[in-house]
């Protein structure tokens, strides 16, 4: 009984708000490379600009070193940034947005983002929360369409 409780533990996909760091942990069920067109994808469809996508595996390569497969990805929408800004206008050195996926010492993938409430706490936002519940909204959808089964 144990063992399938703990089974059914693992199979749940595991996402993490810690606010410690202000980083949400998605685990995704697909490779980096997968993972990141999955992303992309999901940002062009919403009609997001993606600003560039950065393969800091293939730098390492390129400087005779080694990293596990590690992608970002840099992405936006004036129509929702302006208004953070118009908040508190030093949030515009954590945007645009990114997202990062990245393949850890056991072989599984993760997509990690900053956490829009970190985010307000930092630059210390405040009569924005309806854009921070939009942003923290999009942000999960987006990053379900990429790591999802």
């Amino acid at each position: 009984m144990r063992t399938l409780i703990i089974a059914l533990v693992m199979a749940i996909p595991v996402s993490v708000a810690s606010a410690a760091d202000g980083m949400v942990n998605i685990k995704s069920a697909h490779d980096v490379a997968t993972t990141t067109d999955r992303l992309e994808t999901a940002l062009k469809k919403k009609g997001m600009s993606v600003f560039g996508r950065v393969d800091h595996a293939a730098g390492a390569q390129n400087a005779g070193m080694k990293l596990r497969p590690t992608q970002l990805v840099i992405f936006g929408n004036p129509k929702v940034g302006t208004p953070l800004m118009q908040c508190a206008q030093r949030v515009a050195i954590d945007l645009p947005q990114k997202a990062l996926i990245f393949e850890d010492e056991s072989g599984n993938v993760w997509l990690s983002y900053n956490d829009p409430q970190y985010l307000a706490k930092r630059h210390d936002i405040s009569g924005c929360d309806q854009v921070l519940q939009k942003v923290s909204g999009a942000l999960g959808n987006f990053a379900k369409a990429a790591t999802a089964p």
